[in-house]
């Protein structure tokens, strides 16, 4: 066996979406792809490539920038802009040479760009250097969704608490979005909400659900939950924005809170949101040990806790006007799905 067919032979077969008005063009970089072993899509223009890579979901696009309906620049601009087809790599394939075109590319987010007549090594290299990169992202997406997962299965070991850190996601947005936030920031509210108690994954049942008063030995180690979600999110660098939300969302202004004791700003922000929108639900919803308060209860509840320098007297008001206005609801939906929304 030759070195080329060893290396072609300890690859995986990826899917490969070739977008192209022109047949001969797509037939040509089909024979070449096959030949690596990959299965190929066909699309003739951008509209009809958008509609394929949401339906098949590719693991690379190989598309020319010269197309009707649609051209290459504005379908690669619409694939980057979209949550659900983001970080799936986009080639460009152009005859194009001048500097702008390339710019106006990078600008619109393509991966990579090959010249027109493509050279096959070219080609052949750059398609493998993406799907390494592709294979990579897909294996972190992966172990985020399994810790997702994990955090809502946490969530099912109380009954008391359904739907708990779902509303915690949506508050946490929708509070962050008023506040100007990056779109990085709002997508850390998001994962915060759900993964804010990852850690009670370390806590015995007999604790996590005693229906009375825990004794202090038992409060401390309950407290151990915000540093082991903290670790748990460790591995994950997607989630190193996550991590101070986890591990601070019961910290207290005036040093009170755990784990550390911080004091004010030393605080991060979205920590802050969060604790703010989780005392919230927690006193708007019924446990095992108490009834529903209406919102109105809730915010004197909140207003107390300013009172007591516990919380962020903006993020109270903040959060009092957008429940008063009505913008403040339980989602209805609880799957992942939300994760993948655009939060921006």
């Amino acid at each position: 066996m030759t070195d080329d067919h060893e290396r072609r032979a300890g690859q995986t077969a990826a899917k490969i979406l070739v977008v192209d008005d022109l047949e001969a063009n797509a037939r040509l970089l089909e024979r070449l792809l096959i030949r690596e072993g990959h299965q190929v899509l066909f699309a003739r223009d951008g509209e009809e490539a958008l509609l394929r890579v949401r339906k098949d979901a590719p693991d690379l696009v190989l598309m020319d920038v010269i197309m009707p309906t649609l051209d290459g620049f504005e379908t690669c601009r619409r694939l980057k802009s979209d949550a659900e087809t983001r970080l799936v790599p986009v080639v460009l394939l152009t005859a194009l040479q001048s500097s702008e075109d390339r710019v106006r590319g990078l600008e619109v987010g393509a991966d990579d760009f090959l010249s027109r007549p493509v050279v096959t090594a070219e080609l052949i290299a750059r398609v493998r250097s993406l799907l390494r990169i592709k294979r990579f992202t897909d294996e972190l997406d992966s172990a985020e969704s399994v810790i997702l997962s994990l955090a809502l299965t946490i969530e099912a070991r109380d009954a008391t608490t359904e739907g708990h850190c779902q509303r915690l996601a949506e508050y946490a947005v929708t509070v962050g979005r008023e506040m100007q936030l990056s779109s990085d920031e709002l997508e850390a509210l998001q994962k915060g909400g759900y993964l804010h108690d990852l850690g009670k994954v370390g806590i015995p049942d007999a604790i996590l659900l005693k229906p009375g008063r825990l004794t202090e030995a038992e409060t401390e180690i309950m407290h151990q939950h915000t540093v082991i979600g903290d670790r748990l999110c460790g591995e994950l660098r997607s989630l190193r924005r996550v991590r101070p939300i986890v591990r601070y969302h019961h910290e207290r202004l005036d040093g009170s809170g755990y784990p550390e004791g911080l004091r004010g700003e030393q605080i991060p922000l979205l920590a802050q949101i969060m604790s703010v929108v989780d005392v919230f639900d927690a006193l708007t919803t019924a446990r095992q040990y108490k009834p529903a308060m209406t919102f109105e209860q809730a915010y004197a509840e909140l207003r107390g806790e300013v009172a007591r320098g516990w919380r962020n007297p903006d993020v109270v008001d903040l959060v009092i006007a957008l429940g008063r206005a009505g913008r403040l609801t339980a989602p209805s939906d609880g799957s992942l799905r939300l994760l993948r929304r655009r939060v921006s």
